[in-house]
This record gives structure tokens, C-alpha cells and sequence, in this order.
């Protein structure tokens, strides 16, 4: 038996190797675009975009693996409808410098320091909008009141918890995990698959350049620390306790849904309208990336929503 540990040992040093070696040999700085935009204030810099420049301000907050660029369809459509639309990067993932812990109750805190330092407050105070795991940033956000919070509105998303199996955090220590990453997203096959399977076929297919702009974001310096730390804690989600406050805040919800979407149900999307104290759930064609498949009908929600709120 002592030669078959001796094998195993063997050739775990050998995995470890060409892991370390690996990771040298694709070291260095990571690819970025250029002009990008951030707002710097309360120890955040949070990389933007921004669209139209009058109506009523609304902020779009991105989901697990997304960045303000996965806005870039529904952005347009609402700043044609009358509305100054701002979507940001989250730290951890995209272009916002790495901020951890990568909690929710912490991107809420990024969240409304982007808010006060474009002085999005009071009078001013914008509609949320978060997508999928970013559900949970704005409900956090809208629990501070309407100084910071027109509106709320789950897209795609129930801020509820959703844990990783935990022996992953366990197993996949550096270099390992490095290495995978940076082994998957070298996969342009990969990323259209992901993306294909979770926007459905009425989405617009991925270009070389759309398959940069899903890859780039996650090679940034961050993103690694933040898979680890969803492994070990789950995706950004609200407690029960937080979700009764959101529900008896007189902050106005809403909740948009994707009428396919892989990842929850009508059900799921209804139940989470009853838990927030929203009206019942809207539904627009599309699977989980309803931003792109349906932006005309996802903004359409948002305007009528926003509009009610100014009424």
C-alpha cells in the first residue's frame, strides 16, 4: 500500500505544479476597456454607466457573474422613456475597485454611497432595479427609506439564500482555483453556452466582442476572492427578518419575471411578490437575462411603475 500513497502523493505534487505553473505563466495585468467612468466617495470606487440626462433617476444593479455592461440593452430604452438610468459594477465583480467582505449588507453600503456621491437622494432618490442576486442589494438599500429608495424592483431575482455545496470552498483553495477560473473563462464555447442557456433563443447570439465583454469583467482583480467568499456564504441574499421590514417599509415594490425562467418559477415569482408586500408579479417573454431578451417590456414595467410613484 505504501506505493500507491506514494503514487497519490506523487501525483498530487504534480497537479500542484502545473497548477502554480499555470497560473505564471497567464499571470499579469488583467484586460480592460478604456473610458470607463467611476464615482468615487465613502471608500468605494464603483465603475458606472450612465444613459439620458433628465426624468426621473433610476439605478440598475447587476447579478452574480453581470456588471453594469448587462444593462446595455435595457439602459437606452429607459432613458428614451424619460429617465436618467445608471447601472453600476459591484465590487468583486466587474471594473468597481475590490471592496470585500462580499456580502449583501456590504454591496447595499456601495450602493448607496454611489447614490449620495451622484447625489441620488431625497427628492432625488431613484428606483432600484436588481437582477437576480442584485435583488437583494436593493432590498437592503430600500430598508434605509425613501431618502434612498423611489422605488424597488426585483428583477429576476427573490434575495433569498442560495448556498453552494460547502465542501467547494474547502477543496477549491489556490492554486486550484485560480486555475480553473482562468481555464474556464479562456473558454469561449463555455461562455456562450452560459449565456445562451440562461437568456434564451429570442437574445441576440454572442460576438467575439460580446464573449469579451462577459469575459473581461471577470478576470479583474477581485473576482476570484469573490467566488470564494459565495462558496462560503452564498450568494448575496435577505434574512427573514429583513424581508418582513421590507415588506411594512412604505417604499413602493414591484416584481418583473422572466416568463421562462430556468431558475425560478411563476410560483417562486409570486410568492416573492406576497413576501415584499408587491403587487402581483409581471411577467415578460424571456428566460433569466430578461434586460436582453425583453428590454422593451422590462422597461415598460419599470416606466409605469416610476411614473406611479410620481403621481
Amino acid at each position: 500500500m505504501r506505493w500507491v500513497a506514494g503514487a497519490a502523493l506523487a501525483l498530487v505534487a504534480a497537479i500542484t505544479a502545473a497548477s502554480f505553473g499555470y497560473n505564471l505563466a497567464t499571470d499579469g495585468p488583467a484586460p480592460r476597456p478604456s473610458g470607463l467612468r467611476f464615482a468615487h466617495g465613502s471608500g468605494f470606487d464603483t465603475r458606472y454607466r450612465e444613459w439620458g440626462t433628465s426624468g426621473t433617476p433610476v439605478v440598475l444593479v447587476p447579478g452574480a457573474f453581470e456588471t453594469a455592461d448587462t444593462f446595455a440593452e435595457l439602459g437606452p430604452v429607459l432613458a428614451a422613456a424619460h429617465h436618467r438610468v445608471f447601472a453600476i459594477d459591484l465590487t468583486g465583480t466587474g471594473y468597481s475597485a475590490p471592496s470585500p467582505p462580499y456580502s449583501a449588507a456590504h454591496l447595499a453600503q456601495q450602493l448607496v454611497a454611489f447614490e449620495e456621491t451622484e447625489h441620488l437622494t431625497g427628492a432625488n432618490a431613484p428606483v432600484l432595479v436588481g437582477h437576480s442576486a442584485g435583488a437583494a442589494v436593493v432590498g437592503l438599500a430600500a430598508l434605509r427609506g425613501t431618502r434612498y429608495a423611489r422605488g424597488v424592483v426585483f428583477l429576476d431575482g427573490d434575495a433569498t439564500p442560495l448556498a453552494g455545496p460547502g465542501f467547494l470552498s474547502a477543496l477549491l483553495i489556490n492554486p486550484f482555483r485560480t486555475t480553473l477560473l482562468r481555464v474556464a473563462l479562456s473558454q469561449d464555447w463555455l461562455i456562450r453556452k452560459i449565456y445562451s442557456a440562461q437568456c434564451g433563443p429570442t437574445c441576440p447570439d454572442l460576438t467575439a466582442a460580446g464573449v469579451a465583454t462577459w469575459r473581461m469583467p471577470l478576470q479583474q482583480p477581485g473576482f476570484a476572492s469573490d467566488i470564494a467568499y459565495s462558496l462560503s456564504h452564498g450568494i448575496p441574499a435577505m434574512t427573514p427578518e429583513q424581508f418582513r421590514e421590507l415588506h411594512a417599509a412604505p417604499v413602493p415594490k414591484l416584481v418583473v419575471f422572466g416568463i421562462d425562467d430556468p431558475q425560478m418559477s411563476a410560483s417562486d415569482a409570486e410568492a416573492t411578490a406576497r413576501r415584499i408586500g408587491a403587487p402581483p408579479a409581471v411577467f415578460v417573454p424571456g428566460r433569466h437575462l430578461t434586460m436582453i431578451a425583453s428590454p422593451r417590456q422590462v422597461a415598460a414595467a419599470v416606466d409605469r411603475f416610476a411614473s406611479a410613484r410620481n403621481e
